[in-house]
């Protein structure tokens, strides 16, 4: 190569170089998180996944193998392989743990004949790994609907497959003296039923004025707004106990997501779950081939519901694919999951996959390819819940489904922008409370001029105070006045991953998992 052509070269790196630093703005908000994080806007996204995002979700090898085969189920043939399949999953729960494999083909778990119930698994260390979710994989197809538990509510089909656990939440006691966000210490009138590493749900409902009033400020709830003002403020959140002191404190692996004032009624239950259950590389897919229309009926909004993993704690889902599907998946009463890798796909929907009544959850490298009526989010007193690099088409948005979801941060994430795509009723409103953060945000859809979280104008949409960092359209503006902070409008700003950012900071180094997962994003 000439020294001319080798300079010319050099020039424009230099230029292209030089133009990507010029797009790249150093946060403001990261580093006021960096420098005091007590005193940040930003909550603390860095405890979300698998084991608090510190460890690699297991290549689980050394558990006995239940192949559905050995209990009855036959690939590509005509006949149910339900039973076949509950058959494997009660071994397993049984034996303790285990892999309930499925060798390659489709299997049949809802046709004509089938008890019209799901197939459920009750217990810990169990995964449930299949041979690959694309062509020449395993498919599990569901024929038929399941049926409502009541048909006046649309959204009460259950999923086809759940994950849980046995058991109830005991309440243990309540809490006795204030404790702030981020820290890890709460004190308890008894810990005479905890046990170090032990799960706890702790739990408030109160209805109290200025309560309520703090969880909006600076706007006031609407009167239509029936559980929060009469009801009140509705908050649970998972943690497992690290330590136990004879002085009545319990120390948590995770820090509070949220302040805790003990004047009001701060109830902690023993929280009944189950531990390490994976589910991985199978295509779950359903009938579902009508045109959706929202809210026209159960079969629109629920009928084919795939995959529910609930009371679940450091469990994962990832590799799989959810086709022509209402609802794909959903995490509820669960904590630190994570769900990676996964693509939705074919006949357009109602929901994609969401965080529901779950603490510290991550959606990672997900897609909506089918563009369902609710993308990828959160719902029903979600806290910390972190979409990272995940995008869904411009004709739909992330899901944010009332019922009083707090911390979610949209990390990179990719697709449409519009106020009536987040979900609620209107009693359960509003969409989201405090602490949504878009980081590096790119919108697809056409640009919206001084688009507003908090319209005077639409009943459906409300949203108090979110939090800007990073944000790419076609020329969208805000209502700067709705926002909590606003930076790198039309920018790219950095760090480039708030997730990233806060993981490395607390670890001092970036987990093994996310190295290869950014590599393959």
């Amino acid at each position: 190569m000439s020294t001319v052509i080798k300079l010319h070269l050099c020039v424009l790196l230099l230029g292209c170089i030089q133009q990507a630093s010029a797009q790249l703005t150093p946060s403001v908000l990261f580093e006021q998180y960096r420098s005091n994080k007590k005193k940040s806007l930003l909550p603390d996204f860095s405890y979300v996944g698998y084991h608090c995002g510190e460890t690699d979700i297991p290549q689980v090898k050394d558990s006995k193998v239940f192949n559905v085969v050995d209990f009855g189920a036959k690939a590509d043939d005509q006949v149910s392989d339900r039973d076949a399949i509950q058959a494997a999953i009660t071994a397993a729960n049984i034996n303790g743990s285990g892999i309930v494999f499925f060798p390659k083909g489709r299997f049949l778990v809802n046709e004509d004949g089938d008890l019209k119930k799901p197939i459920i698994s009750k217990g810990g260390n169990i995964v449930f790994r299949g041979s690959g979710s694309g062509p020449g994989g395993t498919e599990l197809f569901m024929k038929n609907f399941l049926p409502p538990a009541n048909p006046e509510q649309m959204w009460t089909t259950p999923q086809m497959f759940l994950f849980t656990a046995k058991g109830a939440d005991v309440k243990i006691g309540v809490v006795t003296k204030d404790a702030k966000m981020g820290t890890f210490d709460l004190r308890l009138n008894t810990t005479a039923k905890l046990e170090e590493g032990d799960w706890i749900a702790l739990k408030l409902l109160d209805n109290s004025p200025k309560l309520v009033e703090a969880e909006l400020e600076p706007h006031q709830a609407d009167t239509s707004w029936a559980y929060l003002i009469k009801k009140g403020v509705d908050i649970c959140m998972y943690y497992q106990v690290k330590e136990i002191s004879n002085t009545g404190f319990v120390t948590l692996y995770a820090p509070l997501a949220y302040a805790i004032d003990a004047k009001y009624k701060w109830e902690v239950y023993k929280h009944a779950h189950a531990e390490e259950v994976g589910i991985e590389d199978i295509a779950f897919v359903g009938s579902w081939k009508e045109k959706f229309i929202h809210h026209r009926s159960w079969k629109d909004d629920s009928g084919y519901s795939l995959l529910n993993l609930s009371r679940s704690t450091n469990s994962w889902i990832r590799n799989c694919r959810f086709t022509d599907c209402n609802v794909a998946a959903v995490i509820t009463q669960s904590a630190n999951v994570t769900v990676m890798n996964c693509t939705v796909t074919g006949n357009a929907g109602h929901e994609a996959i969401c965080s529901n009544h779950s603490t510290n959850v991550l959606l990672a490298n997900l897609t909506d390819e089918a563009s369902q009526w609710h993308s990828f989010g959160m719902s029903h007193g979600a806290v910390n819940t972190v979409l990272w690099h995940c995008s869904y088409p411009s004709t739909t948005c992330f899901e944010s489904h009332a019922s009083q979801p707090r911390n979610t941060l949209l990390d990179n994430v990719m697709g449409g922008l519009m106020s009536n795509r987040g979900g609620g009723a209107i009693e359960n409103m509003p969409n989201h409370l405090k602490g949504l953060v878009f980081w590096n945000y790119t919108q697809t859809n056409e640009a919206k001029k001084d688009f507003q979280f908090w319209p005077a104008n639409d009943i459906w949409w409300k949203i108090p105070n979110p939090l800007i960092a990073g944000y790419k359209s076609k020329g969208t503006t805000f209502k700067k006045e709705q926002l909590g902070y606003l930076e790198g409008l039309n920018e790219i700003v950095t760090p480039a991953s708030l997730y990233e950012a806060q993981l490395q900071l607390r670890l001092k180094r970036l987990p093994g998992w996310l190295v290869q997962l950014k590599k393959g994003n």
